[in-house]
């Protein structure tokens, strides 16, 4: 999809407050059917306080000239994979964020530590997933990416020819800090609680928030939290989508504080529990853990696609059936972990990726539109 970008202006926050507004005059008319599931992003903002640490998020920058013969310049988490034969490991502090949304907005509390229906918690089922764990052999194509993260599965495809293939030792992981839990409460226009019925007819009663709303107050769990731009702050919601201009609903999002190389870079994904209904389990922290891990600096990684002005591997897909997730079972549960692009989509040479394919799962068969 359009990648929506996200400005504070003006005119959006009157629009988010009145439309937020006419949500909750409309919390008892449930459900909700005309909604966008969808994801965003926050890109680099000046103004907001930065880091002393002298810290950096572990990076490299590359290049490919694309199919319209435009150099395209990126910066990704990790290191070069066509010059270094290196396991990276980056540090994930994982914060669950509840919401409590008192009784004039819903009445209801959604909280990570929430017990499901395998006996363990939202949190738990988190840090025992695909995304944190090795413990799936994936083997795509032709191509055995090896038994490791979700994330690192994908990049080494991605840079499979370029060359991953050669240095088989090359991987990104990504390892979870479980850190302090931390409340919004939820008293004013900016939150409701709605039912949300998607088209495939999964039905959610789900918490919303305010895009804006909830950013600001993200900012001040970073500084309380004391993140440094070589850490990853990643918040986890439950049954929560957050809402832009009033409309619903977002899964997901990544951002930075500034760019590259010094920037604080952040993600957020709803853990929604509901067979079938978008950001079900991981699907949501899948999107948006792989587009950190390619363009972690949201804004920077421009690209030559009309659907896609960003380098974002999670978006092209997220409309597939089943929002682009693919079943995986690990630790007895089924995980669903969304597919996402290789770097060909863009208009790199295919050849860089495994099997020339366009995406993890090889259901893109297309480069994007524009290339």
């Amino acid at each position: 999809m359009n990648r929506r970008f996200a400005t504070f202006t003006l005119i959006a926050a009157l629009l988010a407050s009145c439309a937020s507004l006419a949500l909750a005059q409309d919390a008892e008319n449930a459900p909700i059917t005309n909604v966008m599931p969808r994801y965003t992003a926050m890109p680099p903002r000046p103004g907001l306080p930065q880091s002393a640490s002298g810290k950096q998020l572990v990076q490299w920058n590359g290049s490919f000239t694309d199919l319209t013969h435009v150099k395209r310049t990126f910066t990704m988490a990790g290191t070069d994979p066509a010059k270094t034969d290196v396991t990276t490991t980056i540090t994930v502090w994982v914060i669950p964020i509840k919401f409590v949304f008192d009784a004039s907005h819903g009445n209801h509390t959604f909280d990570p530590r929430h017990k499901l229906s395998n006996g363990r918690t939202v949190i738990k089922n988190t840090l025992l997933s695909p995304l944190f764990n090795a413990g799936i052999d994936f083997k795509q194509g032709a191509t055995d990416l090896g038994n490791t993260q979700y994330i690192d599965a994908f990049q080494r495809g991605t840079w499979w020819g370029k060359n991953v293939k050669k240095n088989n030792n090359y991987h990104v992981l990504l390892k979870t800090v479980l850190k302090p839990e931390q409340t919004i409460n939820c008293t004013d226009a900016s939150c409701q609680v709605q039912t949300i019925q998607f088209q495939n007819g999964s039905k959610v009663t789900a918490g919303l928030a305010d895009f804006f709303y909830y950013d600001n107050l993200v900012q001040g769990f970073m500084t309380k939290l004391g993140a440094t731009p070589d850490i990853v702050p990643f918040f986890v919601w439950y049954d929560t989508y957050l809402t832009q201009n009033g409309g619903c609903c977002i899964g997901g999002y990544h951002g930075a504080n500034a760019g590259p190389p010094n920037g604080q870079t952040y993600t957020n994904a709803a853990y929604v529990d509901v067979l079938t209904a978008f950001s079900q389990d991981v699907s949501a922290m899948s999107h948006e853990l792989g587009e950190w891990m390619d363009n972690p600096f949201f804004g920077t990684n421009t690209v030559g696609c009309q659907d896609n002005s960003q380098l974002e591997v999670g978006d092209p897909l997220e409309r597939n059936p089943n929002f682009g997730a693919f079943p995986y079972k690990l630790h007895g549960f089924t995980y669903n972990l969304q597919s996402l692009v290789w770097i060909g989509y863009f208009g790199a040479p295919r050849t860089d990726s495994a099997n020339k394919w366009l995406s993890f799962q090889n259901d893109e068969k297309n480069v994007c539109p524009g290339q």
